[in-house]
């Protein structure tokens, strides 16, 4: 499987041309007023918080980068394997992305990034496989409401098709 900034432009502009609904932007999904006060302590309260505590308290310490208050955050958990969370400056509070991204090819261009988002929206892309389900290669859309990440739709990828 090949992913990469110009497949995500070819996937956008082949399902436009098709006439099908066109696939979600970050500005159909506005995150509102962009924080900018001190960032309040990471809450680690479960056993996955605690297990990455390191890593959510470093990235709890930075500018928000996600849907207006949220730091946004992804390690590895494999060979192109990501798993991460959304950290809430304002409360501390940890919103974990339920399934991990994967297998996206290894001959993907220099500016590729298999979990795409902005900070002034709600919107997140994920381009490869989600929990590594056979199948599942596309580019996936979801927006983060209510500190959750909720599924919108997927566009497969030609070969998983």
């Amino acid at each position: 499987m090949r992913f990469s900034a110009l497949t995500l432009i070819f996937v956008c502009l082949s399902v436009a041309a098709l006439g099908q609904n066109r696939v979600p932007q970050f500005k159909d999904y506005p995150a509102g007023k962009i924080y900018r006060g001190k960032n309040a302590p990471v809450k680690l309260l479960t056993g996955d918080e605690r297990m990455f505590r390191t890593r959510l308290t470093e990235a709890s310490k930075q500018k928000p980068n996600f849907a207006g208050h949220y730091v946004l955050t992804y390690w590895g958990c494999g060979t192109e394997c990501l798993s991460g969370a959304a950290i809430d400056v304002r409360t501390g509070k940890v919103s974990w992305i339920n399934f991990s991204i994967c297998c996206w090819g290894t001959d993907v261009d220099d500016n590729f990034e298999a979990i795409n988002f902005r900070l002034d929206s709600k919107l997140v892309i994920f381009a490869g496989a989600r929990n590594e389900k056979e199948g599942d290669d596309g580019v996936h859309f979801y927006k983060f409401e209510n500190a959750r990440f909720i599924f919108i739709e997927t566009v497969k990828n030609k070969k998983s098709q």
